[in-house]
Protein backbone atom coordinates (compact mmCIF):
# COMPACT_ATOMS: atom_id res chain seq x y z
CA UNK A 1 0.00 0.00 0.00
CA UNK A 2 2.74 2.75 0.47
CA UNK A 3 3.70 2.05 -3.03
CA UNK A 4 -0.01 2.88 -4.18
CA UNK A 5 0.41 5.95 -2.03
CA UNK A 6 3.42 7.14 -3.43
CA UNK A 7 2.27 6.65 -6.88
CA UNK A 8 -0.74 9.11 -6.51
CA UNK A 9 1.95 12.12 -4.98
CA UNK A 10 3.30 12.84 -8.35
CA UNK A 11 0.40 15.27 -9.50
CA UNK A 12 1.38 17.24 -6.73
CA UNK A 13 5.30 16.96 -6.67
CA UNK A 14 5.05 17.95 -10.63
CA UNK A 15 5.59 21.39 -10.19
CA UNK A 16 8.42 20.35 -8.26
CA UNK A 17 10.11 18.74 -10.49
CA UNK A 18 9.83 21.96 -13.24
CA UNK A 19 11.45 23.86 -10.60
CA UNK A 20 14.25 22.18 -9.77
CA UNK A 21 15.81 20.74 -12.91
CA UNK A 22 19.13 22.24 -13.46
CA UNK A 23 21.27 20.24 -11.20
CA UNK A 24 19.70 17.02 -11.80
CA UNK A 25 18.59 17.00 -15.15
CA UNK A 26 22.03 14.58 -16.49
CA UNK A 27 21.16 12.11 -13.86
CA UNK A 28 17.59 11.71 -15.43
CA UNK A 29 18.26 11.80 -18.98
CA UNK A 30 20.51 8.48 -18.77
CA UNK A 31 17.21 6.73 -17.12
CA UNK A 32 13.74 7.61 -18.45
CA UNK A 33 12.00 5.02 -16.84
CA UNK A 34 10.49 6.71 -13.87
CA UNK A 35 9.83 3.44 -11.75
CA UNK A 36 8.23 3.44 -8.16
CA UNK A 37 10.85 3.30 -5.67
CA UNK A 38 13.27 0.44 -4.10
CA UNK A 39 13.78 2.87 -1.51
CA UNK A 40 10.10 4.73 -1.12
CA UNK A 41 10.97 6.83 1.72
CA UNK A 42 12.98 9.57 -0.21
CA UNK A 43 11.03 12.16 -1.68
CA UNK A 44 13.22 12.74 -4.28
CA UNK A 45 12.10 11.56 -7.80
CA UNK A 46 15.48 10.49 -9.09
CA UNK A 47 16.26 7.54 -7.15
CA UNK A 48 12.91 6.34 -8.07
CA UNK A 49 14.52 4.93 -10.96
CA UNK A 50 14.87 1.05 -11.20
CA UNK A 51 12.41 -0.77 -13.62
CA UNK A 52 8.87 -1.53 -12.98
CA UNK A 53 6.30 -1.82 -15.02
CA UNK A 54 3.13 -0.65 -13.03
CA UNK A 55 4.21 2.50 -11.32
CA UNK A 56 6.28 3.23 -14.64
CA UNK A 57 2.94 2.96 -16.57
CA UNK A 58 1.06 4.78 -13.81
CA UNK A 59 3.43 7.50 -13.86
CA UNK A 60 2.96 8.09 -17.07
CA UNK A 61 0.20 11.06 -16.53
CA UNK A 62 2.73 13.64 -15.36
CA UNK A 63 5.09 13.16 -19.02
CA UNK A 64 2.95 15.21 -20.58
CA UNK A 65 3.56 18.52 -18.37
CA UNK A 66 7.18 17.54 -18.79
CA UNK A 67 6.72 17.70 -22.40
CA UNK A 68 4.66 21.26 -21.88
CA UNK A 69 7.89 22.60 -20.85
CA UNK A 70 10.08 21.26 -23.79
CA UNK A 71 9.85 24.17 -26.01
CA UNK A 72 12.28 25.42 -22.80
CA UNK A 73 14.39 23.10 -22.67
CA UNK A 74 15.95 22.66 -25.86
CA UNK A 75 17.45 26.35 -25.65
CA UNK A 76 19.71 24.81 -22.84
CA UNK A 77 21.42 22.58 -25.38
CA UNK A 78 21.16 23.79 -28.46
CA UNK A 79 23.58 27.43 -26.87
CA UNK A 80 26.38 24.77 -27.35
CA UNK A 81 27.92 25.18 -30.40
CA UNK A 82 30.15 21.99 -30.53
CA UNK A 83 26.77 20.02 -30.08
CA UNK A 84 26.15 21.48 -33.98
CA UNK A 85 29.06 19.09 -34.97
CA UNK A 86 25.88 16.30 -34.47
CA UNK A 87 24.87 14.99 -38.14
CA UNK A 88 21.65 14.61 -36.64
CA UNK A 89 20.82 17.71 -34.90
CA UNK A 90 20.22 19.73 -38.16
CA UNK A 91 17.41 17.85 -39.30
CA UNK A 92 15.65 18.34 -35.76
CA UNK A 93 16.45 21.85 -35.51
CA UNK A 94 14.83 21.94 -38.85
CA UNK A 95 11.80 20.13 -37.69
CA UNK A 96 11.59 22.15 -34.96
CA UNK A 97 11.41 25.09 -36.52
CA UNK A 98 8.64 23.69 -39.17
CA UNK A 99 6.79 22.86 -36.10
CA UNK A 100 6.99 26.08 -34.12
CA UNK A 101 5.61 28.02 -37.29
CA UNK A 102 2.85 25.65 -37.29
CA UNK A 103 1.95 25.87 -33.83
CA UNK A 104 1.74 29.83 -34.21
CA UNK A 105 4.47 30.37 -31.72
CA UNK A 106 6.10 33.33 -33.46
CA UNK A 107 8.82 32.94 -36.39
CA UNK A 108 11.70 34.77 -33.83
CA UNK A 109 11.55 31.22 -32.14
CA UNK A 110 11.46 29.47 -35.64
CA UNK A 111 14.63 31.72 -37.22
CA UNK A 112 16.69 30.73 -34.00
CA UNK A 113 16.03 27.02 -34.61
CA UNK A 114 16.05 27.41 -38.35
CA UNK A 115 19.58 29.34 -38.38
CA UNK A 116 21.25 26.97 -35.81
CA UNK A 117 19.78 23.80 -38.35
CA UNK A 118 22.29 25.91 -41.04
CA UNK A 119 25.19 26.57 -39.46
CA UNK A 120 24.99 22.55 -38.17
CA UNK A 121 24.19 21.39 -42.15
CA UNK A 122 27.21 23.79 -43.19
CA UNK A 123 29.47 22.22 -40.09
CA UNK A 124 28.56 18.28 -41.20
CA UNK A 125 28.44 18.91 -44.59
CA UNK A 126 31.72 16.98 -46.54
CA UNK A 127 34.00 19.48 -47.61
CA UNK A 128 34.17 20.50 -51.36
CA UNK A 129 30.33 18.82 -51.48
CA UNK A 130 27.26 20.90 -51.87
CA UNK A 131 24.61 20.09 -49.22
CA UNK A 132 21.30 20.31 -50.43
CA UNK A 133 19.94 19.66 -46.41
CA UNK A 134 21.74 23.53 -46.04
CA UNK A 135 19.97 25.16 -49.23
CA UNK A 136 16.45 23.76 -47.86
CA UNK A 137 17.61 25.16 -44.49
CA UNK A 138 18.70 28.23 -46.10
CA UNK A 139 15.20 28.59 -47.96
CA UNK A 140 13.51 28.20 -44.50
CA UNK A 141 15.86 31.15 -43.08
CA UNK A 142 14.88 32.93 -45.45
CA UNK A 143 11.12 32.39 -45.62
CA UNK A 144 11.13 33.60 -42.30
CA UNK A 145 12.86 36.40 -42.97
CA UNK A 146 10.64 37.70 -45.39
CA UNK A 147 7.51 36.94 -43.12
CA UNK A 148 8.87 38.95 -40.46
CA UNK A 149 9.27 42.15 -42.80
CA UNK A 150 13.22 42.06 -42.68
CA UNK A 151 13.35 41.43 -46.70
CA UNK A 152 17.35 43.18 -46.77
CA UNK A 153 18.14 39.89 -44.63
CA UNK A 154 16.45 37.93 -46.45
CA UNK A 155 18.12 38.68 -49.83
CA UNK A 156 21.77 37.74 -48.97
CA UNK A 157 20.15 34.53 -47.60
CA UNK A 158 18.68 33.13 -51.09
CA UNK A 159 21.93 34.47 -52.64
CA UNK A 160 23.79 32.32 -50.41
CA UNK A 161 20.79 29.54 -51.29
CA UNK A 162 21.13 29.58 -54.90
CA UNK A 163 25.00 28.95 -55.15
CA UNK A 164 24.92 25.84 -53.01
CA UNK A 165 23.34 23.16 -55.57
CA UNK A 166 25.67 22.97 -58.49
CA UNK A 167 23.34 23.28 -60.97
CA UNK A 168 25.51 21.07 -64.03
CA UNK A 169 26.26 17.95 -61.98
CA UNK A 170 22.75 15.80 -61.62
CA UNK A 171 18.71 16.30 -61.26
CA UNK A 172 18.76 16.73 -58.13
CA UNK A 173 20.85 20.09 -57.55
CA UNK A 174 19.06 21.43 -61.26
CA UNK A 175 16.07 20.70 -59.42
CA UNK A 176 17.42 22.17 -55.99
CA UNK A 177 18.34 25.82 -57.92
CA UNK A 178 14.98 25.52 -59.92
CA UNK A 179 12.28 24.22 -57.18
CA UNK A 180 13.62 26.18 -54.27
CA UNK A 181 11.86 28.84 -55.51
CA UNK A 182 8.30 27.20 -55.37
CA UNK A 183 8.07 27.84 -51.33
CA UNK A 184 7.94 31.32 -52.85
CA UNK A 185 5.22 31.40 -55.31
CA UNK A 186 2.36 32.73 -52.96
CA UNK A 187 5.06 35.27 -51.37
CA UNK A 188 6.20 36.97 -54.66
CA UNK A 189 2.60 38.29 -55.32
CA UNK A 190 2.86 41.77 -53.87
CA UNK A 191 6.94 41.81 -53.55
CA UNK A 192 7.69 43.14 -57.19
CA UNK A 193 10.95 44.23 -55.59
CA UNK A 194 11.95 41.27 -53.65
CA UNK A 195 10.60 39.10 -57.15
CA UNK A 196 12.34 41.33 -59.13
CA UNK A 197 16.20 40.40 -56.97
CA UNK A 198 15.27 36.99 -56.76
CA UNK A 199 15.05 36.80 -60.65
CA UNK A 200 18.25 38.74 -61.00
CA UNK A 201 19.76 36.17 -59.12
CA UNK A 202 18.56 33.14 -61.13
CA UNK A 203 19.47 34.82 -63.82
CA UNK A 204 22.84 35.31 -62.79
CA UNK A 205 23.22 31.53 -61.38
CA UNK A 206 21.54 29.87 -64.32
CA UNK A 207 21.39 31.15 -68.33
CA UNK A 208 18.46 30.86 -70.19
CA UNK A 209 19.11 27.64 -71.94
CA UNK A 210 19.49 25.78 -67.93
CA UNK A 211 16.82 27.81 -67.03
CA UNK A 212 14.52 26.01 -69.67
CA UNK A 213 16.56 22.48 -68.64
CA UNK A 214 15.63 23.05 -64.99
CA UNK A 215 12.10 23.82 -65.31
CA UNK A 216 12.00 20.65 -67.76
CA UNK A 217 13.62 19.00 -65.19
CA UNK A 218 10.87 19.61 -62.85
CA UNK A 219 7.62 19.11 -64.30
CA UNK A 220 8.63 16.16 -65.79
CA UNK A 221 9.76 14.91 -62.15
CA UNK A 222 5.75 16.08 -61.01
CA UNK A 223 4.81 14.11 -63.63
CA UNK A 224 6.57 11.33 -62.54
CA UNK A 225 6.15 11.71 -58.46
CA UNK A 226 2.95 14.16 -58.14
CA UNK A 227 -1.01 13.17 -58.36
CA UNK A 228 -2.29 14.74 -61.53
CA UNK A 229 -3.20 18.50 -60.88
CA UNK A 230 -0.83 18.43 -57.94
CA UNK A 231 -0.74 21.72 -55.75
CA UNK A 232 2.72 22.00 -56.31
CA UNK A 233 2.75 21.62 -59.64
CA UNK A 234 0.31 24.57 -60.03
CA UNK A 235 2.89 26.38 -57.33
CA UNK A 236 5.78 25.40 -59.78
CA UNK A 237 3.74 26.90 -62.66
CA UNK A 238 3.06 30.09 -61.28
CA UNK A 239 6.41 30.54 -60.88
CA UNK A 240 7.60 29.50 -64.04
CA UNK A 241 4.67 32.24 -65.27
CA UNK A 242 6.30 35.01 -63.48
CA UNK A 243 9.74 34.04 -65.17
CA UNK A 244 8.32 34.01 -68.74
CA UNK A 245 6.26 37.30 -67.64
CA UNK A 246 9.68 39.00 -66.90
CA UNK A 247 11.47 37.58 -69.90
CA UNK A 248 8.52 38.86 -71.81
CA UNK A 249 7.21 35.88 -72.86
CA UNK A 250 3.54 36.32 -72.32
CA UNK A 251 2.02 33.33 -73.94
CA UNK A 252 4.28 30.85 -71.91
CA UNK A 253 3.43 32.67 -68.98
CA UNK A 254 -0.08 32.42 -69.90
CA UNK A 255 -0.34 29.12 -70.86
CA UNK A 256 1.11 28.29 -67.24
CA UNK A 257 -1.05 30.43 -65.08
CA UNK A 258 -4.20 28.47 -67.46
CA UNK A 259 -2.39 24.98 -66.05
CA UNK A 260 -2.29 26.48 -62.47
CA UNK A 261 -6.05 27.14 -62.14
CA UNK A 262 -7.17 24.17 -63.38
CA UNK A 263 -5.16 22.59 -60.94
CA UNK A 264 -6.41 24.99 -58.09
CA UNK A 265 -9.37 24.20 -59.27
CA UNK A 266 -9.53 20.69 -59.11
CA UNK A 267 -7.99 20.63 -55.27
CA UNK A 268 -11.07 23.86 -54.35
CA UNK A 269 -8.93 26.56 -53.75
CA UNK A 270 -11.28 29.38 -54.40
CA UNK A 271 -9.16 32.41 -53.61
CA UNK A 272 -6.02 30.95 -55.34
CA UNK A 273 -8.10 30.78 -58.57
CA UNK A 274 -9.12 34.07 -57.91
CA UNK A 275 -5.32 34.83 -58.02
CA UNK A 276 -4.42 33.83 -60.61
CA UNK A 277 -7.53 35.11 -62.18
CA UNK A 278 -5.69 38.67 -61.58
CA UNK A 279 -2.43 37.55 -63.05
CA UNK A 280 -3.94 36.23 -65.72
CA UNK A 281 -5.71 39.59 -66.69
CA UNK A 282 -2.03 40.89 -66.09
CA UNK A 283 -0.51 39.10 -68.60
CA UNK A 284 -3.76 40.04 -70.79
CA UNK A 285 -3.01 43.69 -70.34
CA UNK A 286 0.32 43.36 -71.75
CA UNK A 287 -0.75 41.47 -74.91
CA UNK A 288 -3.52 44.23 -75.25
CA UNK A 289 -6.41 41.67 -74.80
CA UNK A 290 -8.52 44.13 -72.78
CA UNK A 291 -11.80 42.40 -73.33
CA UNK A 292 -10.00 39.57 -71.87
CA UNK A 293 -8.07 41.13 -68.89
CA UNK A 294 -11.58 42.74 -67.58
CA UNK A 295 -13.18 39.23 -67.42
CA UNK A 296 -10.23 37.66 -65.45
CA UNK A 297 -10.51 40.95 -63.24
CA UNK A 298 -14.20 40.68 -62.19
CA UNK A 299 -13.93 37.31 -61.81
CA UNK A 300 -11.28 37.30 -59.23
CA UNK A 301 -13.06 40.10 -57.99
CA UNK A 302 -16.50 38.31 -57.43
CA UNK A 303 -14.56 35.74 -55.50
CA UNK A 304 -13.10 37.97 -53.51
CA UNK A 305 -15.87 39.72 -52.16
CA UNK A 306 -17.10 36.46 -51.75
CA UNK A 307 -15.43 34.66 -49.43
CA UNK A 308 -13.44 37.72 -47.95
CA UNK A 309 -15.96 40.57 -48.02
CA UNK A 310 -15.99 44.29 -50.14
CA UNK A 311 -13.61 46.16 -48.01
CA UNK A 312 -10.70 43.29 -48.23
CA UNK A 313 -7.08 44.40 -49.83
CA UNK A 314 -7.61 42.18 -52.30
CA UNK A 315 -10.98 43.80 -53.27
CA UNK A 316 -8.84 47.29 -53.12
CA UNK A 317 -5.67 45.85 -55.66
CA UNK A 318 -8.20 44.23 -58.07
CA UNK A 319 -10.18 47.87 -57.85
CA UNK A 320 -6.25 49.70 -58.85
CA UNK A 321 -5.88 46.92 -61.46
CA UNK A 322 -9.10 47.71 -62.77
CA UNK A 323 -8.68 51.49 -62.87
CA UNK A 324 -5.37 50.80 -64.85
CA UNK A 325 -7.02 48.91 -67.08
CA UNK A 326 -10.20 51.63 -68.02
CA UNK A 327 -7.54 54.43 -68.41
CA UNK A 328 -5.48 52.85 -71.25
CA UNK A 329 -8.86 52.12 -72.59
CA UNK A 330 -9.90 55.91 -72.46
CA UNK A 331 -12.46 55.19 -69.96
CA UNK A 332 -11.54 58.18 -67.80
CA UNK A 333 -14.57 58.05 -65.14
CA UNK A 334 -14.76 54.23 -64.97
CA UNK A 335 -10.74 54.66 -64.02
CA UNK A 336 -11.20 57.24 -61.63
CA UNK A 337 -14.07 55.99 -60.03
CA UNK A 338 -12.46 52.45 -59.48
CA UNK A 339 -9.67 54.63 -57.98
CA UNK A 340 -12.09 56.17 -55.50
CA UNK A 341 -13.27 52.76 -54.21
CA UNK A 342 -9.73 51.76 -53.36
CA UNK A 343 -9.03 54.78 -51.87
CA UNK A 344 -11.91 54.09 -49.48
CA UNK A 345 -10.61 50.61 -48.47
CA UNK A 346 -7.22 51.96 -47.98
CA UNK A 347 -8.49 54.73 -45.89
CA UNK A 348 -10.16 52.27 -43.24
CA UNK A 349 -7.84 48.96 -43.11
CA UNK A 350 -9.38 45.35 -42.42
CA UNK A 351 -7.44 44.43 -38.89
CA UNK A 352 -4.87 42.09 -40.42
CA UNK A 353 -3.85 44.22 -42.95
CA UNK A 354 0.09 45.64 -43.79
CA UNK A 355 1.23 48.73 -43.82
CA UNK A 356 2.92 47.59 -47.21
CA UNK A 357 -0.22 46.73 -48.76
CA UNK A 358 -1.59 49.61 -48.36
CA UNK A 359 1.53 51.69 -49.28
CA UNK A 360 1.75 49.55 -52.36
CA UNK A 361 -2.04 50.10 -53.51
CA UNK A 362 -1.43 54.34 -53.14
CA UNK A 363 1.56 54.02 -54.78
CA UNK A 364 -0.19 52.78 -57.83
CA UNK A 365 -2.87 54.48 -57.56
CA UNK A 366 -0.68 57.75 -57.43
CA UNK A 367 0.48 56.80 -61.05
CA UNK A 368 -2.93 57.00 -62.07
CA UNK A 369 -3.19 59.87 -61.51
CA UNK A 370 -0.35 61.36 -62.60
CA UNK A 371 -1.24 60.11 -65.26
CA UNK A 372 -4.54 61.91 -64.91
CA UNK A 373 -2.02 65.26 -64.83
CA UNK A 374 -3.35 65.84 -60.80
CA UNK A 375 0.23 66.12 -59.13
CA UNK A 376 -1.00 67.37 -56.01
CA UNK A 377 -3.22 64.49 -55.68
CA UNK A 378 -0.16 62.52 -56.18
CA UNK A 379 1.61 64.28 -53.75
CA UNK A 380 -0.62 63.59 -50.99
CA UNK A 381 -0.88 59.41 -52.15
CA UNK A 382 2.90 59.43 -52.11
CA UNK A 383 2.95 61.12 -48.78
CA UNK A 384 0.80 58.92 -47.15
CA UNK A 385 2.74 55.78 -48.64
CA UNK A 386 6.22 57.05 -46.88
CA UNK A 387 4.95 57.72 -43.90
CA UNK A 388 3.54 54.28 -43.32
CA UNK A 389 6.65 52.76 -44.06
CA UNK A 390 8.67 54.89 -42.32
CA UNK A 391 9.33 52.34 -39.44
CA UNK A 392 9.17 49.24 -41.18
CA UNK A 393 12.57 46.92 -41.64
CA UNK A 394 13.86 46.62 -45.23
CA UNK A 395 11.84 49.52 -46.52
CA UNK A 396 14.96 52.43 -46.85
CA UNK A 397 15.13 51.65 -51.04
CA UNK A 398 11.40 51.57 -51.72
CA UNK A 399 10.98 54.91 -49.55
CA UNK A 400 13.81 56.09 -51.43
CA UNK A 401 11.64 55.47 -54.60
CA UNK A 402 9.15 57.38 -53.04
CA UNK A 403 11.06 60.28 -52.28
CA UNK A 404 12.18 60.55 -56.04
CA UNK A 405 8.90 60.60 -57.33
CA UNK A 406 7.68 63.23 -54.46
CA UNK A 407 10.54 65.08 -55.85
CA UNK A 408 9.84 64.59 -59.35
CA UNK A 409 6.57 66.06 -58.37
CA UNK A 410 7.35 68.84 -56.26
CA UNK A 411 9.66 69.74 -59.50
CA UNK A 412 6.61 70.00 -61.98
CA UNK A 413 4.29 72.24 -59.58
CA UNK A 414 7.86 74.17 -59.51
CA UNK A 415 8.46 73.76 -55.67
CA UNK A 416 12.34 73.35 -56.47
CA UNK A 417 13.65 73.39 -52.96
CA UNK A 418 11.24 70.52 -51.85
CA UNK A 419 11.94 69.05 -55.04
CA UNK A 420 15.44 69.06 -54.06
CA UNK A 421 15.47 68.33 -50.49
CA UNK A 422 13.39 64.48 -51.55
CA UNK A 423 16.06 64.23 -53.84
CA UNK A 424 18.44 64.40 -51.33
CA UNK A 425 16.52 62.26 -49.20
CA UNK A 426 16.45 59.33 -51.90
CA UNK A 427 20.31 59.78 -52.34
CA UNK A 428 21.84 59.31 -48.66
CA UNK A 429 19.01 56.17 -48.35
CA UNK A 430 20.14 54.64 -51.79
CA UNK A 431 23.80 55.08 -50.76
CA UNK A 432 23.44 53.56 -47.37
CA UNK A 433 21.77 50.66 -49.23
CA UNK A 434 24.68 50.25 -51.77
CA UNK A 435 23.04 51.56 -55.22
CA UNK A 436 25.27 53.73 -56.05
CA UNK A 437 26.26 52.10 -59.36
CA UNK A 438 22.68 51.86 -60.19
CA UNK A 439 21.12 53.43 -63.25
CA UNK A 440 18.82 54.50 -61.01
CA UNK A 441 21.02 56.52 -58.73
CA UNK A 442 22.71 58.07 -61.41
CA UNK A 443 18.68 59.64 -62.88
CA UNK A 444 18.32 61.10 -59.42
CA UNK A 445 21.96 62.59 -59.26
CA UNK A 446 20.93 64.26 -62.44
CA UNK A 447 17.37 65.19 -61.14
CA UNK A 448 18.76 66.86 -57.98
CA UNK A 449 21.14 68.69 -60.22
CA UNK A 450 18.22 70.16 -62.31
CA UNK A 451 16.54 71.34 -59.11
CA UNK A 452 19.94 72.75 -57.77
CA UNK A 453 19.93 75.23 -60.82
CA UNK A 454 16.78 76.53 -60.34
CA UNK A 455 17.72 77.41 -56.87
CA UNK A 456 21.41 79.30 -58.51
CA UNK A 457 23.41 76.71 -56.86
CA UNK A 458 25.45 75.76 -59.54
CA UNK A 459 28.92 74.67 -57.94
CA UNK A 460 26.70 71.97 -56.67
CA UNK A 461 24.63 71.10 -59.42
CA UNK A 462 28.09 70.78 -61.46
CA UNK A 463 29.14 67.62 -58.66
CA UNK A 464 25.80 66.16 -59.06
CA UNK A 465 26.52 65.82 -62.75
CA UNK A 466 29.63 64.97 -62.66
CA UNK A 467 28.89 62.39 -60.33
CA UNK A 468 25.56 61.10 -62.03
Amino acid sequence: MPGLVSVKTPPEAAPLRIAVPDEKNHQIRPNPDRSDPINPKTTSPIPRRPPSPSPSTSRAKPLPDRSSGKKKSPEKPFIDESSLDNPDLGPFLLKLARDTIASGDGPSKALDYALRASKSFERCAVEGEPSLDLAMSLHVVAAIYCSLGRFEEAIPVLERAIRVPDVPRDADHALAAFSGWSPWGRQIRGLRRLAGIWLRLMSKQCNLMKQKICARKLLKYHRVHSPPASLEEAADRRLMALICDAKGDYESALEHLVLASMAMIANGQENEVAAIDVSIGNIYMSLSRFDEAVFSYQKALTVFKSSKGDNHPSVASVFVRLADLYYKTGKLRESRSYCENALRIYAKPLPGTTAEEIASGMTEISAIYESFNEPEEVLKLLQKAMKLLEDKPGQQSTIAGIEARMGVMFYMVRKHEEARSSFGSAVVKLRSSGERKSAFFGVLLNQMGLASVQLFKIDEAAELFEEG
